[in-house]
C-alpha cells in the first residue's frame, strides 16, 4: 500500500513538471527598423567573353609557292608590313608580255591611224574608195580597242605582281603561321596565310535577360529609375576588378528564341593588353539611380511555406502584424521592396521569435541599425 502511494505522488510531480512555462505577460520588447526612401544605384553583373576589335585573316590572293616569311609569330605587325613572299617569276613574265602587247598596240594604232589620214585626203580626189576608208577606219579602231585591252592585261599583271608580296590589312597582333616556305598558297580558295586581331581595344560580348531589360526600360519610361549610364566596370575571373572603364556600345535588337536573353556589346581600353580574345569575364552595367528605394534588412525578411518573402511590421497602435512583399533584388545587407512596405514602416529586426502577428509590443530601435545601401545591386 505505501509502495502504492510514493509512485502516485511521483506520477503527479512528473505531470506537474510537463507544463509548458507561462508566457511573459504584458508586451514585449522588439528591435525595429524604419523604413525610409533612399537614392540607391542599381548595377547589373551580366556573364560575357572578350573579343577582339578587329580580326583580319591574311588569305594568299595568287598562286604560287611561299617563299619567305617575314615575321615572328605572336608579335605586333603594322599595317601594310609585308609578312611572306611568293615566287614572283611568273607573274613577272606576264607583266613583261602585257607591257610588249602594249607596246605593239601602240606601233599600229600608229599605222592604222596614218592609213586612215591618208584615204581621208585621197577620198577628196576620188583616188580610193569609200570602202577602202571606212576598212582603214574600222582597223585603227580595231587597233585602239587591242591596245586598251593591253593596258588592262598590264595593270591586272601588276596586281598580281604585288599580290606576291602579302602585306598586313591592319595593325595588330599576328597569331601562328598557317604555312611555311615551300608550301603552295592558293588563290582559289584562298589559302589562310596568318590570323591578326587588333587588341589595344576589345569589345566584351554580354548577355541579358529580355524580361530584365524590359522591366528597366519601364521603370526609366516611369521615373523610377533615372540617369541611366553607359559605363561599364569589368570584373576578371580571379574576382579583381580590371583597371579600365568600358563604354556600352550598343544593344541588339533580336532576342535569342533558345535563351531568351538580348546581347549587349561593350568597349574597352587595352594597353597593357590584359585581356585577350575568348576570356570569360562578368561586367557591371550602370542601369541608373532609383531614388526612393525601399530597403528592408534581410534579416528581417523569412519565407511562408510557400516560398514567398514576408516581414513583420509594428503598427501605430503598437501591434505586429504580418506582410507579404515583393523582393525585386538583393542590395547588401538588404531587399530591394517594390510592395508590402512603405515609407515610415516599422520593421521588426530583433525579438521575431518572441512575437506573433496580432501581439502588443514595444517597439524600440534595433541595436545594429541598417546600413547604407546606397552602392551597387545585384
Amino acid at each position: 500500500m505505501r509502495s502504492a502511494l510514493i509512485v502516485l505522488v511521483v506520477l503527479g510531480c512528473s505531470k506537474g513538471d510537463d507544463k509548458p512555462a507561462p508566457r511573459p505577460s504584458g508586451p514585449v520588447e522588439v528591435g525595429v527598423v524604419t523604413i525610409q526612401p533612399q537614392s540607391i544605384t542599381l548595377q547589373k553583373e551580366l556573364p560575357g567573353r572578350t573579343s577582339a576589335l578587329r580580326v583580319a585573316e591574311v588569305r594568299a590572293r595568287v598562286n604560287g609557292i611561299v617563299q619567305k616569311r617575314l615575321f615572328d609569330e605572336g608579335s605586333d605587325v603594322k599595317e601594310g608590313q609585308v609578312l611572306f613572299r611568293i615566287d614572283a617569276a611568273p607573274y613577272t613574265a606576264a607583266l613583261e608580255s602585257a607591257k610588249a602587247q602594249v607596246a605593239r598596240g601602240e606601233a599600229t594604232i600608229t599605222a592604222a591611224k596614218s592609213l586612215a589620214e591618208r584615204y581621208q585626203k585621197l577620198i577628196e580626189t576620188n583616188a580610193v574608195s569609200k570602202q577602202e576608208l571606212d576598212d582603214a577606219v574600222a582597223k585603227l579602231k580595231t587597233a585602239e580597242a587591242d591596245l586598251a585591252s593591253a593596258r588592262a592585261a598590264v595593270k591586272r599583271a601588276s596586281i598580281d605582281v604585288g599580290y606576291t608580296s602579302v602585306t598586313a590589312p591592319i595593325s595588330g597582333r599576328i597569331g601562328r603561321a598557317e604555312v611555311t616556305e615551300g608550301a603552295y598558297a592558293q588563290a582559289q580558295p584562298a589559302t589562310l596565310l596568318a590570323t591578326i586581331q587588333q587588341i589595344d581595344q576589345v569589345y566584351v560580348d554580354l548577355t541579358w535577360s529580355s524580361t530584365e531589360a524590359m522591366r528597366l526600360k519601364r521603370a526609366i519610361e516611369n521615373g523610377d529609375v533615372k540617369n541611366a549610364g553607359k559605363n561599364v566596370v569589368l570584373v576578371m575571373d580571379d574576382g579583381r576588378e580590371y583597371s579600365e572603364a568600358g563604354v556600352l556600345q550598343f544593344a541588339d535588337v533580336t532576342v535569342d528564341a533558345t535563351t531568351g536573353s538580348i546581347s549587349l556589346r561593350a568597349l574597352f581600353p587595352n594597353p597593357k593588353r590584359e585581356l585577350l580574345p575568348g576570356m570569360f569575364v562578368r561586367a557591371r552595367i550602370d542601369e541608373g539611380t532609383q531614388p526612393a528605394a525601399l530597403l528592408v534588412p534581410q534579416r528581417a525578411v523569412s519565407r511562408d511555406q510557400g516560398g514567398r518573402p514576408q516581414t513583420l511590421v509594428v503598427t501605430a497602435a503598437n501591434k505586429v502584424e504580418r506582410r507579404p512583399l515583393t523582393t525585386e533584388r538583393e542590395i547588401g545587407d538588404a531587399w530591394l521592396v517594390t510592395t508590402g512596405i512603405a515609407a515610415g514602416d516599422r520593421v521588426i529586426v530583433e525579438g521575431l521569435q518572441k512575437v506573433r502577428p496580432g501581439a502588443d509590443v514595444i517597439a524600440v530601435p534595433a541595436t545594429g541599425g541598417p546600413k547604407s545601401a546606397s552602392g551597387s545591386a545585384k
